[in-house]
């Protein structure tokens, strides 16, 4: 799976403790691996015709993102699993 990361992502990436950078790096490395991974929890966010997925960077933080093409994915957001919702990615 190929990975593209918009420039809010980078930025919130960037916020991350070292420690979240780390862990959401080898999550990002299992995805590009295989996107469905058991251990990922990956699930289809509401509203559902958005088309925006998210998966687990660990109990807490998410990494939110669109599916482009079959072997592209584009990473929109990364934080606190409270956060999700208070960033419109569905524009």
């Amino acid at each position: 799976m190929d990975v593209i990361t918009t420039r809010t992502f980078d930025l919130l990436f960037k916020k991350l403790s070292p420690q979240i950078q780390l862990k959401a790096i080898k999550k990002t490395d299992l995805f590009k691996a295989n996107p469905f991974h058991p251990s990922l929890k990956i699930e289809k966010l509401h509203p559902r015709h958005y088309n925006v997925w998210s998966f687990r960077v660990d109990l807490h933080y998410r990494i939110i993102f669109r599916f482009l093409k079959k072997d592209t994915a584009a990473f929109l957001f990364v934080g606190h699993h409270n956060e999700i919702y208070d960033y419109d990615f569905f524009k």
